[in-house]
């Protein structure tokens, strides 16, 4: 057991040096060894209360988990990671770590390195289990997009017995996880997760949109039982200003898939990323590796404290040669054939507003001109719906995903449901409450009664829900 003067200080993540990993797409943070994974499990307290457990939209027992490795049992670990979460060689590359900030060593050292826990779980425990279905329902749902909500969906759907079919307008699975740089997610994780469904009755038809190839109510009349569309955020905003169509401006996300598809982009020597969210700090480290000798800005509105990007991410990218710019929103973009200059209005921080965050207002008079000819947009997403009836009657998710307006998440049309969330693990929370919706529903028709989650092993009763202690959730959709 580690002593008392060690506890609160995590035992260091191995971390390739910023002047070697700059020049190419090398994964930046790597595994701990077995002996470290068990002494960083062993600073945890195991609380009875579970805060890491409670801050995790799926619900992880990422307490269980730990407490495993700190005796050494990886092969348990690894189960029980797994028994909950489908996804998971994917988010302990990428996952956002809620849990690590309600850990309450945070509060008197560092938290607990849970993501990198979960990890050393998967690379030291037995990870190559194959999923079970229950016995087959005859009964088929189809799911709208292949990101973390709707891979989600079709395996607690998978689980119990459904067959399912997966449409995706990409040429690939993955959705947003599709765009994530491989110095993150060399590129292989989701394969590795999916390989694990192949026991399922899922088929994947990809390159098909909704609102060109089908619509959710064809989809229905083709003798799908119920239909989940999770189709996410994935049109890029525009910012709204003069200049915003010239050549060199780029939206972030297209960008990023591009170059994890290996297609050519074309960049400038001067870049400048606007926003201030993960993606923007995706775009200039992407960037910063395909334009080593290029002058690379991230440019926000709001401060570095009230950046929405992960504490870690800002803190990787800082040694990397990318400049900061807090407290600047766009005007316009400079320019007549092709970008040549942004003009940015100063801001500064009033008063928090309701939601408790501090507002901000323009400075008067006050603005600032960045020469640059390359303009990457990451202000945020929306949900492309062209083509959906208005007869569903969607809502738009407060980060640009529709969704149903009925707690199942059901839409105004019986039998088709709609969800999405902020994140990877949001997003695979969202899938669960649909299918959960979907499978009561079905059960609601079929005259027979819900029944829990199976054990998607098939190895005995279904797995508790919630380990012991655990109160509430305490994050929100």
């Amino acid at each position: 057991m580690t002593s008392a003067s060690s506890r609160y200080n995590r035992i260091e993540v191995p971390e390739e040096r910023p002047e070697a990993r700059t020049h190419d797409f090398r994964e930046v943070l790597h595994s701990y060894t077995r002996e470290e994974a068990v002494l960083e499990a062993q600073r945890c307290l195991q609380c009875d209360l579970p805060f890491c457990v409670e801050a995790c939209p799926i619900t992880q027992d990422c307490r269980g988990y730990i407490g495993l490795i700190a005796d050494g049992q990886f092969d348990e670990a690894a189960r029980l990671t797994l028994v909950a979460n489908p996804l998971s060689t994917t988010l302990c590359k990428v996952c956002y770590h809620y849990c690590e900030d309600a850990c309450v060593m945070k509060g008197r050292g560092t938290p607990i390195a849970i993501r990198h826990l979960k990890r050393a779980a998967l690379e030291f425990g037995d990870s190559h289990r194959m999923y079970v279905p229950s016995a087959p329902k005859h009964q088929r749902v189809a799911v709208i997009g292949a990101g973390p909500a709707g891979l989600m969906a079709a395996w607690e759907l998978g689980i119990r017995g459904y067959g399912v079919t997966v449409f995706e307008k990409q040429v690939a699975v993955g959705g947003q996880a599709g765009a994530i740089p491989h110095y993150r997610m060399p590129n292989h994780e989701l394969l590795v997760d999916l390989q694990r469904f192949r026991n399922f009755d899922i088929t994947f038809v990809e390159g098909k949109a909704a609102g060109v190839d089908f619509t959710p109510q064809s989809l229905l009349q083709e003798g799908y039982r119920a239909v989940f569309i999770a189709i996410g955020a994935s049109a890029a905003k525009n910012p709204g200003i003069p200049g915003e169509t010239l050549p060199g401006v780029i939206p972030a996300l297209d960008y990023l898939y591009d170059v994890n598809q290996g297609r050519p982009v074309v960049l400038g020597e001067k870049i400048v990323v606007v926003g201030g969210g993960d993606v923007a700090v995706d775009a200039v480290r992407t960037s910063r590796r395909l334009a080593p000798h290029a002058q690379v800005t991230m440019a926000y509105r709001r401060t570095r404290a009230e950046s929405p990007a992960g504490e870690e991410e800002i803190r990787e990218t800082e040694p990397e040669g990318v400049e900061f710019r807090w407290l600047l929103s766009p005007l316009r973009i400079l320019g007549t054939d092709h970008v040549r200059g942004i003009v940015f209005g100063r801001m500064e921080l009033g008063p928090p507003d309701a939601s408790g965050r501090r507002a901000i207002r323009p400075v008067e008079g006050a603005t600032e001109t960045i020469d640059c000819d390359t303009v990457i947009v990451a202000i945020g997403e929306q949900a492309d719906l062209t083509g959906f009836p208005p007869e569903l009657q969607l809502s738009i998710g407060h980060k640009g995903w529709p969704e149903g307006s009925r707690p199942d998440t059901m839409t105004a049309v019986d039998g088709v449901f709609a969800a999405g969330g902020r994140s990877v693990v949001h997003a695979m929370a969202a899938g669960t409450r649909a299918a959960e919706g979907i499978d009561a529903y079905l059960a609601r028709k079929d005259g027979r009664a819900v029944t829990p989650r199976p054990d998607p092993f098939g190895e005995g009763d279904p797995p508790p829900w919630f380990p012991k202690g655990y109160s509430g959730p305490v994050w929100r959709p």
